[in-house]
């Protein structure tokens, strides 16, 4: 695709699920050179379906966008954000949301 003035970088965040016997859902973030957010989502489904190809894990239709405001990607850049409103307190959201005990990540000591 040749880039146009209204071209930016968009990163997209999808969502996967592993087939039984693992109960193991993926998220991944890609980035995309897009003309707009619908632009953006739609190359990062199709590769979504491909991905999911002969894989032991189907893409579930969730697609969140983001524009990168910086036009040059290097250290620091922001690639995702995501905004939520909650009322839980700050040790209970990161325990619901992002640290449930059943991610497989590592921790640094």
């Amino acid at each position: 695709m040749r880039s146009s003035p209204d071209t930016g970088w968009y990163t997209v965040r999808c969502v996967f699920r592993w087939d039984p016997p693992r109960d193991t859902y993926e998220e991944r973030v890609t980035l995309w050179r897009a003309a707009s957010f619908d632009e953006a989502i739609i190359m990062a489904e199709r590769e979504a379906a491909e991905y999911g190809i002969g894989g032991a894990f189907r893409y579930l239709g969730l697609a969140q966008a983001y524009r990168l405001s910086d036009e040059v990607i290097e250290p620091g850049t922001e690639v995702f954000s995501l905004l939520r409103d909650s009322d839980l307190e700050p040790e209970e959201y990161l325990s619901t949301f992002f640290d449930t005990g059943d991610e497989r990540q590592g921790h640094i000591s």
